[in-house]
């Protein structure tokens, strides 16, 4: 149905969909959002006529409009502000049914839909478009939107419009790809705002988008391209200003990339906080290799960098070969030391299982793989890991390589809903199976988060004192103890979510569709 063009005003909806189930994500999610789709709308909130707002479905105050299933209340929604136009986000594979669950809703009141994100390529173009999607943006969607919009509303020819998908007479219309985004300056700083019912406590923001690395495993390619330091510090200023923030997850994908313009946002950040008399925390995703650079981990430390996110992936080396990680296992130990003697809180990042290029000469069992890993987390003293299995999202070499070797379960059964890194997705390498994958990674995460950690909280607490006394040093004992007190805390913490994971898993009954689909797959 077009749009109504004789109102004055339009509104836009974006919506960031509901995690199919309880995960491992969905406590961080009650205090985050996603940055993409708040870029977007702070883009299109600009245009005249325009009014626009973002639902996060995975963060809803208490009085939020949620439905009696998961996620919002869709109907309240469009009764008390209705939508001309609403826009979904598809950065996490696992949401896409959700996507097309809440895109039938709004089909069916004639509303027009748009979707984008990483989940959008390659065949799921027609997979949305037939699944109640009107457009479908590739690739970035700030200058999309506005371009798309503008051809909406204006009645003008949507071929001219770049970076689009869209059916036209039953066939396929894709216009010319857009040049990724390297100007930043023209774009409007990301307004949070616009994001409604939200209870934000954790901000998401960026300086740099892209990676260089080439991991098989992810959908982030290409040429990093940066906004200048000064942009970042804007951005960290104006929420402190009007949020009050002070927790803030720079999600560039690789941190410190560009050294020498790192350490001047840093420096920055340093004298921001000297001057504000105000004192942030932040977290960031970086290479376990920056050990080497002293220079750089003392310029994060002093910024208020307090926690860096690692992508260790494993420890063993025929599997980081196969993910094209420039890595060596003998090296990690010294490099996790060098993190923790500059004071970082060091989140380890993991992939169980990962399937080798060629495993003719690599029969290790699951037993021997989690041994590997408890003893690496053990002797690097990781403050928090996430243990994840290998997901063939699309678009990626390693979904290509597993389809292109008859190993993937097939979507009828396995659905994109288990496209979260908690499942089981493909065959693994001999002589492993799939139910001793999906368990082996629980047992991992079960022997480092532990309820016997609440007692250790109490046994902190008792101790404090004593730390203090016997270092002579407040901020040095301070530092010790707060790092024991806070590694207890978040791992009984991860003991809780675990158990409420199991019981999901159970009520899921996934090993029943785990057994049709290898059976699918045995067949096929």
């Amino acid at each position: 149905m077009p749009l109504d063009l004789s109102k004055k005003r339009f509104r836009l909806r974006i919506i960031i969909p509901a995690y199919p189930a309880f995960n491992i994500y969905s406590h961080i999610a009650n205090i985050t959002t996603a940055l993409g789709p708040v870029c977007v709308a702070s883009a299109a909130n600009e245009m005249p006529g325009w009014d626009v707002e973002v639902i996060d479905e995975n963060n809803l105050r208490r009085y939020g409009p949620k439905s009696s299933s998961s996620g919002a209340d869709h109907k309240f929604l469009q009764q008390q502000r209705p939508a001309d136009i609403v826009g979904f986000y598809g950065g996490l594979t696992s949401t896409a049914p959700r996507i097309y669950e809440i895109a039938r809703f709004y089909k069916d009141m004639g509303i027009i839909t748009i979707a984008g994100g990483q989940h959008f390529v390659d065949d799921n173009i027609n997979e949305a478009l037939g699944s109640c999607i009107d457009y479908v943006v590739i690739g970035e969607g700030e200058e999309t939107i506005r371009e798309l919009l503008g051809a909406l509303t204006e009645g003008s020819d949507l071929s001219q419009v770049k970076g689009i998908a869209y059916l036209e007479n039953g066939k396929l219309m894709r216009t010319p790809q857009r040049d990724p985004i390297t100007d930043f300056s023209k774009l409007p700083l990301p307004d949070f705002s616009l994001v409604r019912y939200s209870n934000i406590k954790l901000y998401p923001i960026e300086r740099i988008r892209g990676c260089g690395m080439d991991c098989e495993f992810c959908t982030v390619k290409g040429k990093p391209r940066s906004a200048p330091a000064e942009r970042l510090m804007e951005c960290i200023s104006l929420l402190l200003e009007t949020k009050d923030a002070r927790h803030f997850f720079i999600v560039d994908d690789l941190f410190g990339q560009e050294r020498d313009e790192t350490i001047k946002f840093c420096n920055m950040l340093k004298d921001y906080q000297e001057d504000m008399g105000r004192r942030l925390d932040l977290t960031v995703q970086i290479r376990l290799d920056k050990a080497r650079d002293p220079q750089l981990l003392s310029a994060m430390r002093k910024a208020g960098i307090n926690t860096v996110a690692i992508g260790f992936e494993s420890p063993i080396e025929e599997e980081l070969n196969a993910m094209n990680k420039r890595l060596k296992p003998e090296d990690m130990v010294n490099f996790v030391k060098t993190f923790h003697r500059f004071g970082f809180l060091v989140h380890g990042m993991f992939i169980f299982g990962y399937p080798l290029k060629n495993n003719s000469a690599f029969d290790m069992p699951a037993k021997e793989r989690v041994k590997r890993f408890k003893n690496f987390i053990k002797k690097t003293k990781i403050d928090t890991i996430q243990i994840l299995l290998p997901s063939p999202l699309p678009g990626t070499q390693l979904r290509q390589r597993l389809g292109e070797q008859n190993r993937l379960y097939p979507l009828c059964e396995i659905g994109w809903q288990y496209y979260d890194g908690n499942f089981p997705l493909f065959e693994p390498d001999k002589p492993m199976t799939a139910e001793e994958m999906q368990f082996s990674s629980r047992r991992i995460m079960g022997r480092f988060y532990q309820f016997k950690r609440l007692f250790m909280i109490g046994l902190n607490i008792f101790y404090f004192p004593a730390i203090i006394f016997f270092l002579h040093n407040i901020k040095l004992g301070w530092r010790i103890w707060y790092r024991s007190w806070r590694n207890d805390l978040i791992r009984f913490g991860g003991w809780v979510i675990m158990k409420r994971w199991t019981a999901q898993f159970k009520k899921d009954m996934f090993m029943e569709r785990l057994r049709r689909a290898k059976e699918h797959l045995k067949n096929k």
